[in-house]
């Protein structure tokens, strides 16, 4: 336990060394680090991963398990770590990839929910207490078994009442409280100072200080890849990309059906095949009912889907290091207001929607947003439409309790149900209480099915892939060793741990002096060619797989994660040998994503969403402007047309927000495929070309600021007041 708690301490400290507490804490890290053990492994940890055909033949093959787990998500790994490290036989499939689903799509917070404490003390509610206390136990156990993946987090709470600053401040050191032993940090009012040099985007008037608490803080697409790869390497059976088509059940000795295995299909091969096992645990999320069904098609539905939107925003938008919590907004839901992997995210929003595999961001969510963090924000920051660059949208499932009479109202935490049949499902709770959901579904099975465990629970404290024998540092002995840059390295090692090396060892070489090997996918992220092979190694067969869950890039910049499809597919073409025609569906259904579920199709509803608001003045002169433009009057702009209103117009001053250039500058020519990305970005109708009401429409975006610095706007302005790179163009 002392082993235990100074890992922790010294964990603790590493992350203050960034600059809270300063270089000392980093030195007596660095001086105590050598004296602790790397965290041992399980007796049955395997040394290498099999390969993804090796896990699907298991599955095929092997007779009967203990436990089959369907689903892939945050909960379904979270099982199949738990029973795999018992000692019993598991297998799990997930339909698409592991957190495809909701578990991708989150906060990114490893919180307790200090609004629910309040309404715990608010309405002398135990069991929201309770969930809390669960919670924040969790959520301490999380950050310290994967502890290059999860770090602690300060979010600050602006107060613009006097009265409002004794009841957040009591409410947030409640949350302390009940943290007890577990908590990351203590809260603490700064003045309305402070608090401005720590958010300074934040709106001055009428602020008379700040409360900041911490919370956690995650990858959570990764963790979840973790905890699959985790299960894995402790002898479980995992496979993604294999869906249930079917339960299938027998008659016990006494007369009754019982759910004793599934018909699967691998939906990247076509293979089919049955799995046995004695336990079979729904974990599907949002598809809880549908796989209940399965088992039974007259029960009725338990699980309600709500739609949780988040928009990201480039980095300026907020410090890199301290967060923003809105606790009322307009129409009492909470925001948040994230720095994260180097952007700014956005969220959430709580509407109930119905069950898709392809969930969007709406428009009317994304605009919701947008008016909320208006209000934080000073007047010197403009919320800019065009800012956005991904949104997207993750469904919770929210749950009725199937265990209790009254089923009408949705379950404030999980449930674990086990059916007449003997389906074990869970549904419903958070990410951050994914180990404890585990924990009480395995045991329930154990219970239900009559299994046989070699061991007690011992996932509390248990490490995942990559948290074993990783440091701070650990970036800089890979920077050394393979020659990558830094950013790089840091990169590698935050998300993959003391697994890094094995990636940097599939690195290309550059042909530079300097990085020696690690060739980018797309120049503004620190995502490198080997990335995409080691998704291979880790069971990646989409393309999707890569840009939204091995990488972030389609979270974090839409037109970015288009860019860098091309160079994606080519890599894994070569590894899993994809000809000509299955490269091109794999760009065709990766650009659909983008578009459907990233939030790429929402610039294309300018024409319907932003009005056109000029006086009859200016509409004059953009017509005229447009035909001056359109000399053929040919009703359109071309590409040829472009080129000869940049090398007219360059050196006038005020459409577009020109300045006078040098003579220098006046002889600079616009590329020819930056060109052909312009009409891309401006044509809405998508038919190549530029018309008049999308010429006007842009230009109203633009005045309005719906449109932020595009492709367009950037190459028409010669200088900006700020340097939004990629700022716009997202959606």
């Amino acid at each position: 336990m002392r082993g235990k708690v100074n890992r922790k301490v010294l964990k603790t400290l590493a992350y203050a060394a960034t600059g809270v507490l300063g270089i000392g804490a980093y030195t007596f890290y660095k001086s105590q680090s050598n004296a602790l053990q790397a965290a041992p492994k399980p007796a049955n940890w395997l040394v290498e991963l099999p390969s993804r055909e090796e896990q699907v033949e298991s599955l095929s093959k092997t007779p009967e398990f203990d436990v089959f787990i369907i689903g892939g998500g945050a909960t379904g790994a979270g099982c199949a770590v738990d029973a795999a490290s018992r000692g019993l036989k598991t297998a799990l499939v997930e339909k698409y990839d592991f957190s495809s689903g909701t578990s991708s799509r989150s906060t990114k917070l490893i919180h307790g929910g200090v609004r629910y404490l309040q309404k715990a003390i608010m309405q002398f509610d135990i069991e929201q207490y309770r969930m809390v206390k669960e919670a924040l136990t969790e959520r301490a156990n999380l950050i310290d078994i994967a502890p290059h993946l999860s770090h602690p987090f300060p979010i600050m709470l602006p107060v613009y009442k006097l009265w409002q600053i004794p009841y957040f401040w009591v409410g947030i050191k409640a949350y302390d409280l009940v943290a007890g032993g577990q908590l990351l940090k203590p809260s603490y009012f700064i003045s309305k100072t402070t608090a401005l040099e720590l958010f300074p985007m934040l709106k001055k008037e009428s602020l008379v200080g700040a409360i900041v608490y911490y919370d956690g803080q995650h990858n959570d697409a990764r963790m979840n890849i973790s905890l699959a790869m985790t299960a894995a390497r402790l002898g479980a059976s995992v496979a993604n990309h294999v869906a249930v088509t079917e339960l299938v059940h027998e008659e016990d000795e006494n007369g009754h059906k019982k759910v004793v295995g599934a018909k699967c299909v691998d939906r990247y091969t076509g293979k089919e095949f049955s799995v046995k096992a004695k336990a079979i645990i729904n974990a599907t999320g949002p598809y809880t009912d549908t796989i209940r069904k399965m088992d039974n098609e007259k029960i009725p539905n338990i699980c309600q889907p709500s739609s949780g939107v988040h928009i990201v925003l480039p980095d300026y938008y907020s410090p890199q290091n301290m967060g923003l919590l809105d606790p009322s907004t307009s129409d009492g839901r909470v925001i948040f207001f994230l720095p994260w992997e180097k952007h700014t995210m956005a969220g959430t929003t709580d509407t109930p929607c119905a069950l898709t595999d392809y969930p969007t961001p709406a428009e009317e969510d994304v605009n919701f947003i947008i008016n909320e963090i208006k209000n934080y924000l000073n007047n010197d920051v403009q919320v800019r439409r065009g800012d956005i660059l991904s949104a997207w949208s993750g469904i919770r499932p929210l749950v009725s309790d199937p265990n209790k009479a009254d089923t009408q109202s949705l379950a404030r935490n999980h449930i674990v149900h086990v059916s007449d049949s003997k389906l074990i499902t869970i549904a419903g709770g958070k990410w951050t209480t994914y180990r404890h959901m585990a924990e009480e579904t395995i045991d329930a099975a154990i219970k239900a099915c009559g299994l046989k465990p070699k061991n007690e629970c011992i996932t509390k404290g248990l490490f995942l892939e990559g948290g074993h024998n990783w440091t701070p540092t650990s970036y800089i002995r890979l920077a050394q060793d393979y020659g990558i840059e830094t950013e790089v390295a840091i990169h590698l090692s935050n998300t993959y741990g003391d697994q890094a090396d094995k990636v940097a060892e599939l690195s290309g070489l550059t042909g530079k002096r300097w990085p020696v090997v690690g060739v980018r996918l797309h120049q503004e992220f620190p995502y490198i060619d080997a990335e995409v092979k080691y998704a291979v190694k880790e069971y990646a067969r989409s393309a999707v797989d890569v840009i939204a869950r091995r990488t972030r890039m389609s979270f974090l910049n839409v037109l970015a994660a288009d860019e860098a499809l091309p160079k994606i597919v080519e890599i894994m073409a070569s590894e899993l040998k994809w000809n000509k025609q299955k490269q091109q569906e794999e760009l065709e259904h990766a650009k659909e994503f983008l578009k459907r579920e990233m939030g790429l199709n929402l610039k294309y509803q300018m024409k319907t969403t932003v009005p056109i608001n000029f006086s009859k003045e200016e509409i004059s002169t953009y017509i005229k402007r447009f035909r001056s433009l359109d000399k053929s009057n040919k009703g359109y702009i071309t590409h040829k047309d472009l080129r000869a209103f940049f090398k007219k117009y360059k050196e006038e001053e005020g459409f577009f927000g020109f300045r006078k250039t040098s003579s220098h500058e006046s002889q600079e020519e616009i590329p020819e495929d930056e060109l052909h990305l312009l009409i891309t970005e401006v044509d809405t109708n998508k038919n190549g070309l530029i018309e008049l009401d999308e010429f006007l429409q842009l230009m109203s975006a633009m005045k309005t600021g719906a449109i932020g610095q595009s492709r367009f706007s950037k190459a028409s302005s010669i200088k900006n007041k700020i340097n939004t790179t990629r700022s716009g163009g997202g959606v």
